[in-house]
């Protein structure tokens, strides 16, 4: 045996050498040009125009706090994206922490560096959890930033991240004030990917209708301007959102005549809750949600405290009323149809990424409910008209609803009782005979199937173990596909068929969860099993009945008091809310099935307690093609555009795992 401890004989063996050097540190911004995708999602379109989105809020930002009642946004024909605001304006003395350089340019230059961390500058803004200033910068060919303080003008100038030159004074600037940002995404990070005018036309006018007291300036050059983009315009609605709303519902017949628009401001907590909805007839409907002006897509905490809001304002209307089965409305019954718009104001804003599709601050959940309730109310009260139509057609939807799911429970009694469908024998099956809506329940494993199946209400909910990772269905050929067993299991207990034979109407169940571990292996096979409704069931996630679960991944405790935690965000908040200056004893939960039936309905399965993610398609044809082809390159054969991919985002992952 050699001398080396574990000694493989190889001893004379050359390879390369692993020590100090090997140890590679990037400095400044270099880590966002390395992996972009870390910080705004990837080099695509999406990722181009949230670009402009950071800087533009950071103008909004100014404006909010009371500062700039002026932003003009200037797109030029080479790609060149020119943002100005007359607010304070950007400090240009030298910094305290770095001698020699300019505040200016350590907010350019250096990460998580800004005015809005310590909330002395700014009680709400939308900067926060975002990637800044500073990645723009990073990602920028060339960004050129002009200063107006104090009656001077003070101009610096930068390429991919690094200062060209200290900062200089240019002259005075009597009846100039504010900041000037100028930049020309890198064709290094984004290739021949060029701003789309009418999307940032859209973005513009939308922050105009977002705070009332701004006025937005666009231009853009002669060759860029086409029918739905003027090459000059002015955006400045004094009825904010309900102006917005007047836009969108234009002049369809709606339910009631006067919208449901209002605000409420929150000064003690420095909050503020702004609405506008309206009820068109014979229209889907549309929603829109902001948080600090930044658009949150896939809604979030705001949202759920509207729906209650409104679901709660119109169960009591209807008893009050007289009406009984008023009790039975749900938020989708008042929802759905409804074009909606919420943006609310708060203080340190929390996002479930660094794009801020989604908001997580639980306050805000409450003081949108607060905001919402009492204005609802009186509005459905004080015109006793308004009030009824609008009961009634919601309603309808209910019926309608209602209707729908006793149809599919006398089908799936009468199947199963006439055995004329065979059921996977891994189904446990609820009964169908419960008020609340029915629920199957995709869950990985049998030891997280048995906890599921004790902790479910047997009525309502059904529970589908499948053994590990499933097919990827998106790489894999259609005789692997029906091949496989656990697929066809789940074809089989969905009763609907796949592809061009998929019937929503014959869905066995109004909700599909997939329920989990909250850690990577989970997210991977929840990850195949959207794939998998995505390729084969389209229709089902079209129509809303694809859900994801949200399972805990702490437990913590002090005392007799215990809050779970969803992430290690949330439980670095629970630390710093519920339990400050408590000894806190903290339980990570390895997997669903560690948890006790009754911790797992609690948590995750309760419906009145519980948080779910709902999974949905875009409407429009382009983004349902940009979805395709996510969903190709991510998941198809091609393992290029994977590792491109993870390459991009690796590290955010890595960061998680060792915060976890």
């Amino acid at each position: 045996m050699a001398d080396g401890l574990f000694d493989d004989g190889a001893a004379d063996t050359p390879r390369e050498s692993y020590d100090s050097s090997s140890i590679e540190v990037l400095e400044g911004l270099e880590p966002v040009r390395r992996r972009p995708g870390m910080y705004i999602g990837g080099t695509d379109d999406r990722a181009l125009h949230h670009l402009a989105a950071e800087v533009l809020d950071n103008a909004m930002d100014e404006a909010v706090a009371g500062h700039a009642s002026r932003i003009e946004v200037t797109l030029e024909e080479d790609n060149r994206l020119t943002i100005a605001d007359n607010g304070r304006g950007i400090p240009v003395d030298e910094h305290p922490k770095y001698p020699g350089q300019s505040t200016l340019e350590v907010i350019l230059t250096t990460l998580h560096s800004g005015g809005k961390f310590s909330g002395k500058a700014y009680a709400t803004s939308g900067g926060l959890h975002g990637v800044g200033v500073s990645v723009v910068n990073a990602l920028s060919s060339h960004t050129r930033v002009e200063v107006a303080r104090d009656k001077k003008l003070y101009a610096q100038e930068f390429a991919r991240g690094h200062a060209l030159g200290k900062i200089e004074e240019i002259g005075a600037a009597p009846n100039r004030r504010g900041t000037t940002v100028s930049f020309t995404p890198d064709t290094e990070i984004f290739g021949d990917r060029q701003f789309k005018p009418k999307r940032l036309f859209k973005l513009a006018r939308s922050k105009a209708y977002l705070y009332a007291g701004v006025e937005i300036r666009w231009k853009c050059a002669p060759s860029l301007a086409g029918e739905d983009v003027p090459e000059e315009a002015v955006f400045k609605f004094p009825g904010g959102l309900a102006d917005h709303l007047a836009e969108q519902v234009g002049g369809r017949e709606c339910v009631t005549a006067q919208p449901f628009t209002g605000k409420q401001d929150f000064p003690e907590e420095q909050g503020r809750v702004e609405w506008a909805i309206a009820w068109p007839l014979y229209s889907e409907g549309s929603t829109s949600w902001y948080c600090n002006t930044v658009p949150t897509p896939d809604g979030g905490t705001h949202e759920q405290g509207l729906r209650a809001a409104l679901t709660k304002g119109l169960r009591a209307f209807g008893e009050l009323t007289g009406v009984k089965k008023a009790k039975d409305i749900s938020a989708d019954d008042v929802m759905n149809g409804a074009e909606i718009m919420l943006s609310v104001f708060i203080r340190d804003p929390q996002f479930q990424s660094q794009t801020k599709d989604r908001l997580t601050s639980p306050e805000a959940a409450r003081l949108v409910e607060n905001a919402v309730r009492d204005h609802f109310d009186h509005f459905l009260s004080d015109n006793m008209d308004r009030g009824k139509a609008l009961l009634g057609q919601v309603m309808e939807r209910m019926d309608e609803r209602l209707r729908r799911k006793q149809e599919r429970e006398i089908k799936r009694k009468t199947a199963t009782n006439a055995k004329k469908v065979r059921l996977p024998g891994k189904l446990t099956d609820c009964s169908g005979e419960g008020d609340g809506e029915t629920e199957l329940f995709i869950v990985e494993g049998d030891s997280a199937g048995g906890s599921a199946k004790q902790a479910r209400n047997r009525k309502t909910q059904a529970i589908l173990p499948i053994r590990g990772k499933i097919l990827n269905v998106a790489s894999a050929s259609a005789d692997k596909i029906r091949a496989n067993t656990e697929i066809a299991d789940l074809t089989l207990a969905l009763g609907c068929g796949i592809r061009k034979d998929c019937d929503p109407e014959k869905l066995r169940y109004d909700k599909i969860v997939i329920m989990t571990d909250a850690d990577v292996d989970g997210a991977h096979i929840a990850t195949l099993l959207m794939t998998y409704f995505f390729q084969e069931m389209p229709e089902l996630v079209r129509k809303g009945h694809l859900f994801l679960a949200q399972p805990p991944l702490y437990r913590l405790t002090a005392g007799k008091v215990s809050r779970y935690a969803r992430d290690e965000a949330h439980r670095k908040e629970l630390e710093e809310t519920v339990f400050k200056g408590k000894k806190v004893e903290v339980g990570r939960f390895k997997g669903l099935g560690e948890m006790n039936p009754q911790q797992l309905r609690e948590t995750t399965m309760d419906p009145d307690k519980r948080s779910l993610i709902r999974i949905t398609l875009p409407h429009e044809f382009e983004d349902r093609a940009v979805v395709k082809d996510l969903v190709d390159r991510l998941m198809g054969r091609n393992p290029e555009h994977r590792f491109d991919f993870i390459q991009n985002n690796a590290g955010e992952f890595d960061r998680e795992m060792i915060d976890a």
